[in-house]
């Protein structure tokens, strides 16, 4: 008997290509959209890369108890990608992080209702290093929802948190992947990633300078290997896994691989912190941006090698695939 699989925010940019590599390893999955009409749009972009005929949709909301348990009914694993995502800092930070955290509750929730195995969470490096100084980080430090660290970043913290929480006690084994600035080729989905819409600024003109941002990156199709390997290693049970380069990596270094690509509108001129500090005051995507300008923080990734047997694609090969996917 096939195993199925529950896919969360299976629309999105890290979703599709979680559904198409499970697809190809056989299993069949079901993929949770708030609105019917994203259920084919996704199909026809999963569909370019992977067979489709053992993939079927649920409607779901975070926002609503409507339609999960009816959605989990016979799943094996879960993996628990949705999100809210908006690119500039919202005016009222709540409208990120309720969603967020009452979302992973109630799939969490649902999860242990159905008797599933194993719930594998998407989170973010955001949830270990936002507001931390310079320095070396690994799966066992938190950041501080506390401090001014953003409402993305507070987000995710906070919904990862309540994850384990709520699944201390229980029998259903939790793993947590934390990736961190996601690159590589779209499928198709709607912009729901910061590096998605970054990517595109670039290549389009949009930015004219770039920010001094430096981060732990990974190839999307990395981090689906890594969410379907996760889902039945052994010693994966109850760990958090960096999915990011060791080594912070500049913006300013995938701007000079996409110029050196022929991509003639992405700017070379770097964007000094003080302007950055003035355009924060009226403008959200850079007020969003902000607390991360300037940092080198370096992520231990060691157990993503040795647990999950990770084998990371270049970064170069990263963005450029992402660019030629974005101006197709």
């Amino acid at each position: 008997m096939t195993t199925r699989v529950l896919v969360t925010g299976i629309s999105g940019y890290i979703g599709q290509h979680i559904g198409a590599e499970l697809l190809r390893h056989g299993y069949e999955v079901v993929g949770t959209v708030r609105s019917t009409s994203k259920m084919e749009p996704t199909r026809a972009a999963i569909e370019t890369v992977a067979p489709v005929d053992n993939l079927s949709f649920a409607e779901a909301d975070l926002l609503s108890d409507t339609g999960w348990d009816e959605a989990m009914a016979g799943c094996t694993y879960v993996i628990h990608v949705a999100s809210p995502f908006v690119m500039a800092e919202p005016k009222d930070e709540k409208e990120l992080i309720t969603p967020a955290v009452d979302g992973t509750k109630r799939v969490v929730q649902a999860a242990q209702r159905a008797g599933v195995k194993r719930l594998i969470l998407t989170s973010s490096t955001v949830a270990i290093i936002a507001g931390k100084d310079n320095g070396r980080y690994g799966p066992d430090a938190w950041s501080d929802a506390n401090a001014q660290i953003g409402a993305y970043s507070k987000s995710k913290t906070l919904a990862e948190r309540a994850a384990w929480e709520i699944n201390r006690d229980h029998a259903m084994e939790l793993t947590v992947i934390n990736p961190g600035g996601v690159f590589g080729p779209s499928l198709g989905a709607q912009p729901d990633s910061a590096s998605v819409m970054m990517v595109s600024d670039l290549v389009n003109g949009k930015m004219p300078m770039i920010p001094d941002l430096a981060l732990g990156m990974v190839d999307v199709r990395d981090v689906a290997r890594l969410h379907i390997t996760a889902l039945t290693a052994t010693q994966a049970a109850g760990q958090r896994f960096i999915a990011a380069s060791e080594e912070p990596i500049e913006l300013a270094s995938l701007a000079a691989t996409l110029k050196q690509a022929g991509y003639a509108k992405v700017p070379s001129r770097k964007a000094p912190k003080i302007l950055l500090q003035l355009m924060s005051l009226f403008n959200g995507d850079v007020r969003g941006m902000l607390p991360l300008v300037g940092k080198r923080i370096y992520l231990d990734n060691t157990a993503t090698f040795e647990v999950l047997g990770w084998q990371p694609t270049p970064v170069e090969e990263s963005i450029k695939e992402m660019a030629a996917s974005l101006s197709k």
